[in-house]
């Protein structure tokens, strides 16, 4: 990790095994991410953020998942909103939303659940009313600002448009209580005529979106492989860890310590090479986001599918590497390794929840059609 966020970073793990026992919101730590300059990442220096490269933003977010995939998460997807603000966003809409977040340093938080149809929005005055329910809105408990959708009519696709998350109506329920990344603050929440200005609506139901525009998606993508991957990092730096200082060879083992037994070796080996593997992949996408996100609206369609097809292929491979790791680590560390004190089986828990968000099948399916057909990917939600 960055040199200057290792002193950070390392107070988050500190108490991370802790917290992810206990659930709810890491106000805290988040104020800790807060005070590090960590919201400006992605924000352009013209609006008074640090216009980082997504490679360098991604790479942080891996980072930061190996210690704390919750955190990860939410800082992610925070990048991820100011992102869908840079894309789907006019000038004046970035000006004025980026900029008041860089003055303030606002937190964002997620409500565009694709599958989840429940918010409805009504045409009012100068805008629309929303009233409904959205769930797993990743962020949101804590933030000033959240993107969502929302249904219009017989449109068959949502509006996208941004509230203020401290409107009266903006009801966050407690029904956040999965096994795994449990401080993201996933919650549902209900909206009880909240009112959503016509001056931030970021895409009309009835806008033909361009390649551009659906980028987005491979932004979303990419966030979840780096959150596989930063598990999976995570999960082999215990092991190693573990197999140095307390591991034990078995009784037949012909080696004295834990290190120098060749199945131990073996199966760090092949943690490696998936590990490996899965960044080689993850840092080839962020790349091509990267060029991607330069070209803005010249962005053409063939190119936006290959970085769709590069993000598939690191998130495959992620989703193998982090429920991989994540179960080695306690072949190595053996059955004292299952102790609930060591909280290693968070790294699992973790990764099962998320690799559960879109199934692989499906990206297996896609990249087959493009390998055998040349059948470039549909630019869906979750493409």
């Amino acid at each position: 990790m960055s040199h200057d966020l290792h002193p950070l970073f390392e107070r988050i793990k500190a108490n991370a095994a802790e917290r992810d026992a206990r659930g709810g919101h890491a106000a805290e730590e988040k104020a800790l991410l807060r005070d590090a300059g960590l919201l400006l990442l992605a924000i352009p220096r013209a609006l008074g953020g640090q216009e980082r490269s997504w490679q360098e933003i991604f790479a942080l977010v891996r980072q930061l998942a190996a210690v704390d995939s919750s955190l990860a998460h939410v800082l992610a997807f925070h990048q991820l909103q100011v992102a869908t603000v840079l894309i789907y966003g006019s000038e004046e809409q970035q000006a004025r939303l980026l900029g008041h977040t860089a003055e303030h340093r606002c937190w964002w938080g997620n409500g565009m659940n694709p599958l989840d149809r429940r918010l409805v929005a009504e045409p009012a005055a100068e805008g629309f009313l929303l009233d409904g329910t959205k769930s797993f809105c990743s962020g949101t408990v804590g933030a000033h600002f959240m993107t969502l959708s929302a249904v219009l009519g017989e449109h068959a696709q949502p509006l996208l448009g941004v509230v203020s998350t401290e409107h009266p109506g903006v009801q966050v329920l407690d029904d956040w209580d999965p096994i795994g990344q449990r401080q993201t603050d996933s919650n549902s929440i209900r909206f009880a005529q909240v009112p959503l200005a016509a001056r931030d609506v970021l895409r009309a139901a009835d806008a033909t979106p361009s390649a551009f525009h659906t980028l987005r998606n491979c932004f979303g993508q990419l966030v979840l492989t780096n959150l596989y991957l930063g598990i999976a990092e995570g999960a082999f730096a215990e092991a190693r860890d573990y197999a140095h200082t307390q591991a034990r060879p078995w009784l037949v083992s012909p080696a004295a310590l834990a290190v120098d037994d060749p199945f131990t070796q073996n199966r760090f080996g092949e943690m490696h090479v998936q590990i490996a593997a899965a960044r080689a992949l993850a840092e080839r996408a962020a790349e091509l986001i990267d060029r991607a996100f330069s070209r803005g609206p010249a962005l053409s369609a063939a190119e936006r599918a290959r970085v769709a097809v590069a993000v598939a292929e690191a998130k495959v491979l992620a989703h193998r590497a982090g429920l991989f790791a994540s179960q080695e680590l306690f072949e190595v560390a053996g059955a004292r390794g299952t102790r609930a004190a060591l909280g290693f089986d968070r790294y699992w828990r973790n990764v099962r929840t998320h690799t559960l968000h879109d199934p692989i099948d499906y990206k297996l399916n896609m990249l087959g059609r493009w390998a055998l057909k040349d059948e470039a990917p549909d630019p869906a939600n979750y493409t």
